[in-house]
């Protein structure tokens, strides 16, 4: 039987497939591709990363909706089936995993839609071992001065129409302020999409 849960899956699929073939995909590959050991991908929705990790590797993906995550599970079987998964429904601010778990934490396109992002990465350096990495894919405010003034000037009314995402948040700023050391940080799409590599500290 199909749910409103899986059909909202197959829209979100759907509404992601030209960005997806013309930018994000190759951004998903170089991001999930740097992970290693074991790996904690939040927000990994209905799993558009997971046929980009290394085959045999073991990745625990967290989402919010359990519809995303079933699809999510569906996807690996066919596209990376020796990818030893498992998944969690759960909130990135509460993560429900033991201290210094992971390798390393993924996250794409996620941290403009948690309610409190300082808290979690909190909690990310809590399952993070010390000098684990987060590898992150996010958009973010612009970089130029027409790009700053396009996502600021957008941002109340998507967020009005839309509800959770914000387009004008510097994760970067956010990741630095947390204590991680920020490594390297590229930027795509006029600044408005950042790929970026820090580690966890030493404690």
């Amino acid at each position: 039987m199909i749910t409103i849960d899986d059909l909202e899956a197959r829209s979100y699929d759907r509404g992601m497939w030209l960005l997806e073939r013309f930018s994000l995909t190759p951004l998903r590959h170089r991001v999930v591709r740097e992970a290693h050991g074991t790996v904690l991908e939040i927000g990994a929705g209905t799993g558009a990363n997971l046929s980009h990790y290394r085959p045999g590797m073991t990745v625990a993906a967290m989402d919010l909706r359990p519809a995303h995550l079933a699809a999510a599970v569906t996807k690996t079987r066919r596209a990376n089936p020796t990818l030893n998964l498992a998944v969690t429904c759960g909130n990135a601010q509460q993560l429900p995993f033991p201290d210094h778990t992971f390798n390393t934490v993924v996250g794409t396109l996620v941290f403009c839609s948690i309610g409190e992002p300082q808290i979690a990465l909190s909690e990310i350096r809590r399952v993070l071992r010390p000098g684990g990495q987060l590898l992150l894919l996010e958009h973010v405010r612009g970089q130029t001065p027409l790009t700053r003034r396009l996502t600021d000037w957008l941002h109340p009314l998507w967020f009005a129409l839309q509800g959770e995402c914000h387009l004008n948040r510097e994760t970067a700023t956010t990741v630095a302020t947390a204590g991680f050391h920020i490594d390297s940080i590229t930027v795509h799409a006029r600044g408005i999409l950042q790929v970026m590599q820090a580690t966890a500290p030493f404690e």
